[in-house]
């Protein structure tokens, strides 16, 4: 993609505004501790305390925004207290040039640095940056800086104590996870019925499993309801997947088929109706047709075999996601366990300390922010503009690890503040407002950035470049600043943020291969241990088989997420053109759905073993692990051990297990298209298309 066409791309991407469902009650509260504080504190400490104060509680506020399944009032305790220390050390060295140069990199690099412990750490880590460049213009003296900045911390104190004493939707967050995992599951089974074969986003099965993860605290008080039926809807996935494919459950047309898609259909309405009651946390009203069709003895009679079998599974776990769906008072004792945040420290700076390598896009986003904001400030200083702040705080608020949102947030930061400075200086220049309305206008801004901020980064910015103005306006240092003068500065901090990504690039498209062979070795694992679960049957709730699921989850949204960066990137491929991509994901795709439909079946402990599933088992591993390899350094892969194994099976000796063999020739078909997608995106024309015809019968 051409740099013209990437900008444009980007600029349309930054200026968007997405609709999205509004918490005008979470956005009240947030406003409602920013009145607290400014007003509080301008009655009994004066404008320039209120200033500081009500940074201290936008930020916050802001901080109890971020998508994180924490508990709300620790983000705003420590957004806070982080941004008091950062105030008060940034005031100690602002009288000496070099030295809050010096702090400035320091702070601004570890805030680089952050985005390795999460997006959620480094948002706040990037935030109290910007911050502090207003905050510690504010105070005249040591004693004066403690002030702020124990005013600060007191602003991030009232939200988290607004929090706990205004509670909108408990357990709320947590609540809509579990329940769109719950309707994603619903939506999927009603999509087989109509297409055998469809694919299935594994998103939001991850982004439930990570919101059940809580503190012993969050333990002791969740709702009993939020326990157990994420795994269980985990569970129901591959048993809809192989009841619904021809190849491995019911006939493609016939009686078969239409039971099928009848039990495919009360299983989009029973799982819709849980996730009703999960999110309301209200009782489950399940469909009586429904719960009929589910349980009717046709079944048995109409279904022979694997579809039987799934068939049987299916309604019993969906009986039990009913059961968990409902709305109890007692907890659940196990639950997985997420550290605090002074548990949570070591593992942040472990994950920084693994970024400080030559290759980390988290460390070329450390050096590149930090040269940015230290020369944003030089310049901003340099300029006669006045309050040069504007410049790096713009820059550090945009940047971002990877190239396209770091130019659209550029755009759109412009665009904000191009019409959110424009009106709010134009009110404080012919309305001449009070120090207490300014306030009053402060906080009005505030609450539509609490309300706008997830429609899109432009919509937010016109009321954080509005609340910015306002403040200072509240102190009366930013009065003689004009529109051109702020919009200047906020162009250049912008135009040094994108310039700094030109110059020192962390490009994702050359890294696309090292995700897609990251993908392809743990989809082998994945397979490789259901089929050593066939040779050695435990059971289908296997914690191992759990294990590897996960790892193909976590590779593939890595790779989808790596695709989706590099695709507005102004970067030529280097090995693995568009259609390669495409081609490729496809067939890891199928591959991981393979695998998923054998797991469904995995025979329960104590039944008759498949010796053959081991050599199976090993030849999946082999290959995958060899082609990943392959794949890394832009060679053909090849599957001859796995080719190999079902090439004898052909022949003789084949194992009495249907589900088995037919998966093996499945799989060995997907790694075959894998190889043809690949060889069709080699990035040296010359060399030898490779493609390897799969078996018959597949």
């Amino acid at each position: 993609m051409s740099w013209l066409r990437a900008l444009k791309e980007t600029a349309r991407s930054g200026l968007s505004v997405e609709r999205r469902r509004l918490e005008p009650a979470v956005a009240g509260r947030g406003a409602l501790g920013l009145a607290l504080v400014v007003g509080g504190s301008l009655a009994l400490f004066g404008p320039a305390v209120a200033v500081s104060s009500a940074f201290g509680a936008f930020q916050a506020a802001i901080a109890t925004f971020q998508r994180s399944y924490r508990p709300r009032p620790t983000l705003a305790l420590a957004s806070g207290a982080s941004l008091a220390v950062s105030t008060f050390l940034g005031y100690l060295t602002g009288a000496h040039l070099v030295l809050f140069l010096a702090l400035l990199a320091l702070w601004t690099f570890l805030a680089g640095l952050s985005w390795a412990a999460g997006p959620t750490v480094g948002i706040i880590a990037s935030s109290n940056v910007a911050i502090m460049l207003v905050t510690v213009t504010l105070p005249t003296s040591v004693a004066t800086a403690a002030g702020h900045a124990a005013m600060i911390a007191v602003g991030g104190l009232v939200q988290a104590a607004l929090i706990v004493l205004l509670p909108v939707r408990r357990w709320g967050a947590q609540r809509d996870a579990l329940a769109d995992a719950l309707a994603a599951e619903a939506d999927y089974a009603r999509r087989l019925r109509h297409d055998p074969t469809a694919s299935f986003d594994p998103v939001p099965l991850m982004t439930a499993r990570s919101a059940a993860a809580v503190t012993p605290r969050q333990a002791r008080r969740r709702p009993a309801e939020l326990h157990g039926a994420r795994g269980l809807a985990e569970r129901i996935r591959p048993v809809l997947a192989s009841l619904a494919d021809p190849a491995v459950g019911a006939s493609a047309e016939g009686p078969e088929r239409d039971r099928v898609r009848e039990l495919l259909g009360a299983a989009g309405e029973t799982l819709d109706a849980c996730a009703h009651a999960i999110r309301h946390g209200e009782p489950v009203d399940l469909p009586a047709p429904a719960a009929a069709a589910l349980h009717t003895p046709d079944t048995l009679a109409i279904l022979k075999g694997a579809p039987r079998r799934a068939a049987v599974r299916l309604a019993a776990l969906l009986d039990d996601v009913v059961e968990t769906a409902e709305p109890r008072t007692e907890t659940a004792a196990a639950a997985r366990s997420r550290p605090t945040l002074l548990e949570l420290l070591p593992v942040a700076l472990g994950r920084m300390r693994a970024e400080l390598r030559h290759d980390s896009p988290v460390l070329r986003h450390a050096v590149r922010v930090t040269a940015v904001a230290t020369a944003g400030y030089l310049l901003g200083t340099w300029l006669p503009f006045g309050h040069g702040y504007w410049a790096p705080m713009a820059a550090v608020m945009v940047m971002r690890p990877d190239f396209t949102q770091t130019y659209a947030r550029s755009v759109a930061r412009l665009g904000g503040t191009l019409v959110g400075v424009a009106l709010a200086t134009g009110i404080v220049r012919t309305a001449h407002p009070g120090t207490w309305l300014l306030a009053g206008l402060a906080v009005l801004c505030a609450f539509g950035m609490f309300l706008l901020m997830r429609t899109g980064y432009a919509a937010g910015q016109v009321f954080v470049s509005a609340y910015v103005v306002f403040l200072i306006g509240v102190e009366g240092a930013g009065v003689g600043q004009t529109v051109r003068e702020r919009v200047l500065l906020t162009l250049l901090g912008g135009l040094l943020a994108m310039l700094s990504y030109a110059v020192y690039p962390a490009w994702e498209t050359p890294r696309l291969r090292g995700r897609l062979a990251d993908w392809l070795k743990a989809d082998g694992r994945y397979a490789a241990t259901v089929a050593e679960h066939f040779a050695v049957p435990v059971g289908p709730a296997s914690p191992d088989v759990r294990e590897t699921l996960l790892g193909t989850r976590t590779a593939r949204i890595a790779w989808q997420e790596a695709v989706e960066r590099a695709t507005h990137e102004p970067v030529r491929h280097r090995g693995l053109s568009r259609a390669a991509a495409a081609g490729a994901e496809d067939a890891l795709a199928q591959f991981g759905r393979v695998a998923m439909l054998l797991e469904a079946h995995l025979p329960e402990a104590g039944t008759p073993p498949v010796p053959e599933a081991a050599a199976l088992a090993e030849a999946l591993r082999t290959v995958t692990e060899r082609g990943a390899r392959a794949v890394r350094e832009r060679r053909p892969p090849r599957w001859d051990e796995l080719r190999e194994t079902v090439g004898a099976w052909e022949r003789a000796d084949a194992p009495q297990h249907f589900l088995l063999r037919k998966g093996a020739l499945l799989l060995l078909a997907a790694l075959d298209e894998l190889a043809v997608a690949l060889d069709g995106g080699l990035e040296d024309p010359s060399r030898p298309r490779v493609i390897q015809e799969p078996p018959s019968g597949s």
